[in-house]
């Protein structure tokens, strides 16, 4: 059975523990720093000699408070589907090729958190920045033309005052 252990704060070790002459003994299946990713589980799993339980490692990486990155990155396929929504001109016989090859990957439903924001696959940081400063500012306007929900009390009225220094002389 497969376990985590760090290393550091921020260097983990996926490991795998069997059964030698001498006694127990554990051997690396994939070391990772920062997130725990669908990469580092792939890799353990590939070196694995015993049934490997992803769903286990990512439950006790998040037991131990060890960030999990929950999709797996792919950079090119989200250039690809942010060049097909902003409607970049695509090459029709690669086009072709690219249908021809996805048909044969494995399909799954899109979940619906991910149908949701589907838009923002392969969005710049910059696109996401400018869209969150509309937002804010969108917020700004909405709670600047209403009426505030309760009244200030009078500064007098809030707390009493202390004071730091002793009158009983």
């Amino acid at each position: 059975m497969a376990y985590l252990v760090r290393r550091s704060p921020d260097r983990t070790e996926i490991r795998e523990s069997h059964a030698t002459p001498r006694g127990p003994r554990s051997r690396v299946l994939a070391s990772f720093s920062g997130p725990l990713t669908h990469r580092a589980l792939a890799r353990a799993a590939e070196r694995a000699l015993r049934p490997f339980d992803h769903d286990a490692i990512m439950r006790r990486a998040r037991a131990l408070r060890i960030p999990v990155r929950e999709h797996s990155g792919e950079p090119e396929a989200r250039a690809l589907l942010s060049r097909l929504r902003r409607r970049d001109p695509l090459d029709p016989s690669l086009a072709a090729a690219l249908r021809h090859a996805l048909a044969q990957q494995p399909d799954a439903p899109i979940p619906e958190p991910l149908a949701e924001v589907s838009e923002w696959i392969g969005a710049s940081l910059a696109e996401r920045g400018a869209a969150l400063c509309e937002l804010l500012d969108l917020y700004g306007r909405i709670a600047a033309s209403r009426e505030p929900r309760r009244r200030r009390t009078p500064e007098r009225a809030r707390f009493p005052r202390f004071s730091s220094q002793d009158k009983a002389g």
